[in-house]
């Protein structure tokens, strides 16, 4: 089969053991970005199966009905960025396991070093330093503070464990069943929305971006936020009414953020008030972005191209495809 391999910035799926599935196949492998319907038309003209990392390309109807020798999406996760609806007209399978015994200690991994940067100005101590400066401030220590999750699933579960064996106080706001095993796991579950972004002294996000969450965060909520609170978004953008963190981060309240994500992506704008305020820690989605991650979830990925070329498609998010 002809399959191609979309955003590798920086050539690395080839160089994972798991790139061996694929042996046998024709492989095309892309490392720039583009999102240009008709470079992308050009570019998969010929593919049957197309990989996608993640959500870095919009796959919309005006594309998918260009490539007529598309039979298989191939991704792991929540698919946003894919017309599942325009794909079933077409005929074409999406096929992305959602890894529900396994949370992303990537994602969670950074989620506790933009904490701990933002806490200690890691990034502006850094940049003095390099600029023939000393010390430029007096940052915080995180043990006796709370540590607040919203959303409490697998990676929020396991960054309450990093903030509870720093001495932190672990506060749950999330749905009903969340909360409960919040509860189960030792933490506490805040008594409301408000007296949870009252108290928190670190919030983090831990949702998936979906219709009901989409600008779940208000900036009522934000105001509510201590001026010497830190919130931390390494989920999606979206979470976060339009506009709100910055005015916020102005007002002071929270007094810092730290952000894995942006409204649009790739972010080149050098200029976005999230690059420029002195009170943010940004990082350019890179959560998932580890080797160990990248073999995990695309050992599965390739695991249903396997699967689809076996006449045995596997994880299928449009079952009515298999139908016609």
């Amino acid at each position: 089969m002809k399959i191609t391999i979309l955003d590798d910035y920086f050539d690395t799926l080839r160089t994972l053991p798991c790139f061996s599935k694929l042996s046998g196949h024709q492989v095309t492998i892309w490392n720039d970005h583009v999102q240009e319907v008709d470079k992308l038309a050009e570019r998969l003209k010929d593919t049957e199966v197309l990989v996608l990392i993640r959500e870095r390309t919009q796959i919309r109807a005006p594309l998918i009905e260009r490539l007529g020798k598309l039979r298989l999406i191939s991704q792991r996760s929540v698919y946003p960025h894919i017309d599942i609806d325009a794909c079933t007209a077409r005929g074409v399978i999406v096929s992305s396991g959602q890894h529900a015994g396994t949370p992303s200690y990537a994602a969670a991994e950074l989620t506790w070093a933009l904490a701990l940067a933002a806490a200690r100005q890691l990034p502006q101590q850094m940049a003095a330093l390099q600029s023939g400066n000393w010390q430029i401030g007096v940052g915080d220590t995180l043990r006796g503070k709370t540590l607040g999750i919203y959303g409490y699933g697998r990676i929020g579960n396991a960054v309450a464990g990093y903030g509870k064996a720093f001495g932190m106080k672990v506060i749950a706001w999330a749905r009903v069943d969340s909360l409960k095993r919040a509860v189960a796991d030792g933490f506490i579950a805040a008594a409301s929305k408000r007296v949870f972004f009252e108290e928190c002294d670190v919030l983090s996000l831990h949702m998936r971006l979906v219709k009901h969450t989409r600008g779940i965060v208000t900036a009522t909520d934000l105001a509510q936020m201590k001026p010497s609170s830190i919130l931390v978004n390494t989920s999606r953008a979206g979470l976060i009414e339009p506009g709100a963190l910055v005015a916020a981060l102005r007002a002071g309240r929270p007094g810092r953020a730290a952000v894995d994500v942006f409204e649009e992506e790739p972010l080149r704008n050098v200029e976005d008030p999230l690059l420029t305020l002195e009170n943010v820690v940004a990082t350019p989605h890179i959560g998932y972005v580890t080797h160990d991650e990248y073999e995990l979830q695309f050992s599965d990925i390739f695991d249903q191209v396997v699967a689809y070329a076996a006449g045995k498609p596997t994880n299928v998010v449009n079952p009515k495809v298999l139908a016609g």
